[in-house]
């Protein structure tokens, strides 16, 4: 697909259009489910088929070092639209709404300054506030459904129709906020089959072979804290689930890549409806992961947990204000979940609330000489159901450097991203790092405090 996006602005506005939303860029944001930083091919990915998101990256920006303040999808999604902690929007548990009003988020602030907004697909923070947008569908959690028709339909099948279907039906004189929450490529988590796929799809990746990570290993999984290194933990649950023999490893990371090409297909439909009606070129759009993802690295499976492959996402953003030359560039700024929101509304020229703790990211590939930004970042992440299964962590997470701390244990851990960017080599214990714990831990209760 040839995607014409140049540097237009939006045509004149037609009589009737609100005043407020004359001359701004639509927004559509396409948040995948459980998908790693480096699922693209044009992250490096020499297996994974992405033609479409690595055409996106290489006519917008690729933040190559972007994370989430909390890798679990309903706490990753509340931060999305609040731009906030988890500390701050409460939403810790996948409760009925945030704690943060709805009028703080970026849907509500942009419909109510003229946009028609949509959110097709994943929502998993309580009930789906449907009367809150002006077209809103939401499901999740199976990747074959039946529609009240008869109609059998994938997941992902189906969120194209659902965003194709707003595109349709959008009032033509004003601009649009589309959310369009994938749940692929989450597992089908209690089907045994775990990642299935559209009919069409089972031939992708046959006879290819999926390289294995080094750090895979039962030795890696000993390694990790004794709480962590444990069958109760529940990402070792699902390493069995999924992980635990070398056949069952090329299996399942070929159906989730299988899911992953779906999607990308998926976007592709989209972005060929926006062109077709002539509002690519003035459409804002934000490709990015809610979490990473394990596939064995340290023996585990699925997120939660404070290390790169769980906290590091994909996130692309094409920009119709993106000067030519920034247009297919990398760019190594800790951009996080929470400054999605402020990036969405100053691009709309709509205030940010005072709550709102995320950046407008903007600036890193607008500005000529683009402004200092972020050197570390507070990671935070709840218990779920017990300890033993899904502990609570924290960390300082610095672009060279990590510190973990298991509140529920007393544990910590300190990794050199830079020497050991897979984080094999715990240093917590070295004498040598004494002071550096010291001056880690400050900053842990520093940063736990701004976040509030």
């Amino acid at each position: 697909m040839a995607l014409a996006m140049g540097l237009a602005m939006a045509p004149s506005a037609t009589a009737g259009e609100d005043e407020g939303a004359r001359g701004r860029p639509n927004v559509l944001v396409l948040f995948a489910d459980d998908w790693r930083w480096d699922t693209l091919g044009y992250a490096g990915n020499r297996v994974v088929r992405t033609p479409v998101l690595d055409e996106l990256a290489a006519r917008g920006v690729w933040f190559r070092q972007a994370r989430v303040t909390t890798s679990i999808c309903w706490v990753s999604r509340a931060s999305l639209f609040t731009g906030q902690w988890m500390s701050r929007h409460g939403g810790e548990r996948a409760r009925p709404m945030f704690r943060t009003p709805w009028s703080e988020t970026y849907p509500a602030l942009l419909r109510a300054s003229g946009y028609w907004t949509g959110h097709v697909g994943k929502w998993h923070n309580g009930s789906f506030p449907s009367a809150e947008f002006d077209f809103g569908t939401s499901y999740h959690g199976r990747h074959f459904m039946t529609l009240p028709d008869g109609t059998r339909i994938h997941v992902t099948d189906r969120n194209e129709r659902d965003a194709l279907r707003f595109l349709d039906q959008r009032p033509k004189d004003r601009p649009f906020c589309l959310t369009v929450a994938f749940f692929a490529a989450h597992a089908e988590d209690r089907n045994p089959e775990q990642y299935l796929c559209q009919p069409e799809s089972e031939s992708l990746y046959q006879g290819v072979t999926i390289p294995v990570p080094a750090t895979a290993t039962a030795s890696h999984f000993h390694r990790l804290p004794p709480f962590l290194a444990t069958e109760r933990n529940e990402g070792r649950v699902r390493w069995r689930w999924r992980f635990d023999s070398p056949e069952k490893y090329q299996d399942f990371v070929k159906r989730y890549y299988r899911l992953v090409t779906e999607v990308d297909t998926a976007i592709g439909r989209i972005l060929e409806a926006l062109e077709a009606q002539g509002e690519l070129e003035n459409t804002l759009i934000v490709f990015m992961g809610d979490n990473g993802y394990f596939l064995g690295e340290h023996g585990l499976a699925d997120k939660w947990y404070p290390y790169e492959e769980s906290i590091r996402v994909p996130l692309i953003v094409v920009d119709p204000r993106m000067p030519e030359a920034k247009r297919g560039t990398v760019n190594d700024a800790m951009v996080l979940n929470v400054d999605i929101a402020p990036t969405l509304l100053a691009a709309a020229g709509v205030p940010a609330p005072s709550g709102m703790q995320g950046k407008d990211a903007a600036p890193l590939y607008l500005d000529s000489r683009p402004p200092s930004w972020r050197e570390e970042f507070y990671y935070e992440h709840p218990t779920v159901t017990s300890p033993d299964r899904i502990p609570a962590s924290e960390a300082v997470v610095r672009q060279g450097e990590k510190y973990i701390y298991w509140p529920e244990f007393g544990t910590e851990e300190l990794y050199d991203l830079e020497a050991d960017p897979f984080e094999e080599h715990d240093r917590a214990a070295d004498p040598a790092e004494s002071s550096r714990l010291a001056e880690l831990r400050r900053r842990l209760e520093e940063l736990r405090a701004q976040a509030r």
